[in-house]
């Protein structure tokens, strides 16, 4: 059963995140190996498909969106076949909405925060791009799907890089601490195509992620807090992008 369960999330992995860690590896190596200083590059995010027909776009964004979900969905369905009370026990649900908005809106203030000081001396340094968070057409439903997006992001990472694999590693035998920090890094690593700064403000919120999980049992001041700083960085760019240079 050791085997089969670690067997198991790196194949979740494999059709998730990890593979987005994978695909980041090779962007890093590419932006390190051009003229261009790492600095003087741009990671453009949220990018529209199809500007001239907004219609199709928002199919394609929205699309994009539900798909994402799919391995939250499996980790889940996966879960439940040793715990039929899943996703209860990993606290993904609505039985504490107060204490989880509370604590999720006082970890996305903690997180944040020194997260953009980190973004804005990594800059400076030339160990990130640039990264442009929102590059939506501007329509009636840029700032809705931007807001779907961002709670996918946060849904699918703190799901199945805490939920699932904290539960499923403490399972075949890991220690809490090899748990957290494997998960942290893999989520740095995810990152590490917007740059360095990027690869390690997440492996500091995953270590941070992490360790309160492990205290709490509850994931959903996690998808809170997430779904925070993606929205006030996706909606604070589309928004702000014109008036503030250094966006």
């Amino acid at each position: 059963m050791r085997r089969q369960h670690l067997t198991e999330t790196w194949l979740v992995l494999g059709v998730s995140l990890g593979a987005s860690a994978v695909w980041s590896l090779l962007r890093i190596v590419d932006r390190l190996t051009r003229a261009e200083a790492l600095g003087s590059q741009t990671t453009a995010m949220n990018s529209s498909v199809t500007p001239d027909r907004p219609w199709l776009d928002l199919a394609y964004q929205l699309t994009g969106i539900v798909l994402a979900l799919v391995p939250v969905l499996l980790a889940l369905h996966l879960l439940r076949r040793d715990d039929p009370d899943e996703p209860h026990t990993m606290g993904f649900d609505l039985r504490r909405p107060w204490q989880d908005l509370a604590r999720g809106a006082l970890l996305a203030a903690a997180i944040g925060i020194p997260g953009l000081a980190l973004y804005a001396a990594a800059k400076a340094l030339d160990l990130n791009t640039t990264v442009a968070a929102a590059n939506l057409a501007e329509t009636w439903w840029t700032v809705p799907v931007l807001i779907l997006a961002a709670a996918q992001n946060a849904v699918l990472e703190e799901v199945v890089m805490v939920g699932y694999l904290f539960r499923r590693w403490g399972q075949v035998g890991w220690g809490t601490w090899q748990v957290i920090v494997t998960s942290a890094v893999i989520r740095g690593a995810y990152h590490l195509y917007q740059g360095f700064g990027g690869f390690v403000g997440n492996l500091v919120m995953g270590l941070v992620f992490g360790w309160l999980y492990t205290r709490t049992r509850r994931v959903m001041p996690l998808v809170v807090a997430h779904t925070v700083l993606d929205v006030v960085a996706f909606v604070g760019y589309a928004l702000l992008r014109e008036q503030v240079g250094w966006l």
